[in-house]
């Protein structure tokens, strides 16, 4: 294949043999070539023929020649497949960074694009919940403390996708985001109420035991309907569901530890909090 040059115009020129030339290479060594001198000579002599396997279009961008290789990958995340893939090929095919360029697009591109996204709108997301609880209970402390749920919560979120063996991607981190809201939610509902019981005169130890035992069904109301609701997505396996199986899966198992965290672990934590924050008046009440 070649091109044929009219003036100011190129047209490609491809020359194609006939069927009893071109099955077999003997056939071709056998043409016969005109030489300069008029004399006809077999092709064999001016070159070399072989019979190989390569690529059966020849594509060129920006004037140099290029050869992509498609893969579709299966049962595996696509971010580790990748790193791996680069990590082997990296250490295994050598050629001269000059002459050739190796180039990674597809898929993974949009994902670490859509990746870089979320880890902004997640950041924007806590940071207006820090800002707002603060303004709500009138307390930065407290406030960190409703927000000590959201690390439990991604634990639980994680250990689910491993059991069910997904992976985690954009749809799981947005499921994550719907995790927060409903465990903080939780979070406020305890230590709201915690807070109202101190107000009413009762002793830290004494507000913490009846603050908790009265938010007992309303934690455990929020967080069943919130994981019954998204129980059928979750353990959904038809065709389509690889979104919502992910969001689900991972609010189902992240509900399940933070529920436990706000009904056991924060009234414990609030005690702690508390009662270091009245020492702590004490002692500059005293200086």
């Amino acid at each position: 294949m070649s091109s044929v040059y009219v003036g100011e115009r190129v047209y490609p020129l491809t020359v194609r043999f006939t069927a009893a030339s071109r099955d077999r290479p003997e056939s071709l060594a056998d043409l016969p070539v005109r030489s300069a001198s008029g004399a006809q000579v077999p092709l064999a002599q001016v070159a070399a023929i072989s019979l190989q396997s390569g690529e059966s279009v020849v594509t060129r961008e920006n004037g140099t020649r290029n050869l992509t290789i498609r893969i579709d990958n299966r049962d595996r995340d696509l971010s580790s497949y990748l790193a791996e893939a680069q990590q082997k090929i990296a250490a295994r095919v050598h050629f001269d960074p000059s002459k050739i360029r190796l180039e990674w697009a597809g898929q993974f591109e949009n994902q670490r694009r859509a990746e870089q996204r979320l880890l902004v709108i997640l950041g924007l997301v806590l940071g207006l919940m820090l800002i707002f609880l603060t303004i709500g209970i009138h307390s930065l402390r407290q406030a960190l403390l409703i927000l000590g749920v959201v690390p439990l919560a991604t634990l639980g979120g994680l250990i689910s996708l491993h059991l069910t063996g997904q992976t985690l991607n954009v749809a799981s981190g947005v499921g994550f985001i719907a995790l927060f809201g409903v465990a903080v939610q939780n979070g406020i509902i305890m230590v709201s109420n915690l807070n109202r019981m101190r107000k009413s005169g009762l002793e830290l130890h004494d507000a913490i035991r009846q603050g908790a035992t009265e938010r007992l069904r309303p934690v455990l109301m929020t967080a069943t309907v919130a994981t019954l609701g998204m129980l059928p997505a979750a353990l959904h396996t038809g065709v389509g569901s690889d979104v919502q199986r992910g969001i689900a899966t991972v609010v189902v198992g992240g509900l399940a530890i933070s529920t436990l965290l706000t009904l056991f672990v924060l009234p414990s934590m609030y005690h702690v909090i508390e009662h270091w924050a009245e020492r702590r008046h004490g002692e500059a009440r005293w200086a």
